[in-house]
């Protein structure tokens, strides 16, 4: 009979373990800033490249048109973005950050640079080099396109 592996045999287990840890607090810092990991990635996405339109947010960070509305949707009510009609094409429209929202994208950055330091740091400059390019090694030749919101 074959051996059943341990849990803690897989690299995926200590991946989970460790981006939850990381994701979980990185949530918690924004949301003392009123915003999700989602909407902060919108706002990052759109804070170099504003104005821009909804279809090329969406192939930008690698998720669906109905994704990006519905952020679109969350982050206009919070003020933080803003819609503007194309005078050639009425039906087309490009979202941009509010003076709030662009306010806000560079306390949010600090966050995220804050919580890599606390999570990160205790790892050599060498050992965190090494596992950044493992990392996007492994995402590159996976495919893997889609900004992680969640």
């Amino acid at each position: 009979m074959a051996s059943t592996s341990e849990l803690t045999a897989h690299t995926g287990f200590w991946m989970r373990m460790v981006s939850n840890a990381v994701s979980q607090e990185f949530a918690r810092k924004v949301a003392g800033e009123g915003v999700t990991v989602a909407e902060w990635s919108f706002l990052r996405a759109l804070f170099d490249h504003d104005p821009t339109p909804p279809s090329l947010l969406a192939d930008r960070m690698g998720m669906t048109k109905g994704a990006i509305s519905k952020l679109a949707e969350r982050l206009l009510a919070k003020g933080l973005i803003v819609r503007t009609e194309n005078s050639q094409d009425k039906r087309a429209h490009s979202l941009s950050l509010t003076g709030e929202g662009r306010a806000k994208v560079p306390v949010m950055a600090a966050l995220a640079d804050e919580n890599d330091a606390e999570f990160f740091g205790v790892l050599k400059k060498d050992e965190h080099e090494t596992l950044d390019r493992i990392l996007q090694a492994l995402a590159a030749r996976r495919g893997l396109k889609t900004t992680p919101v969640d």
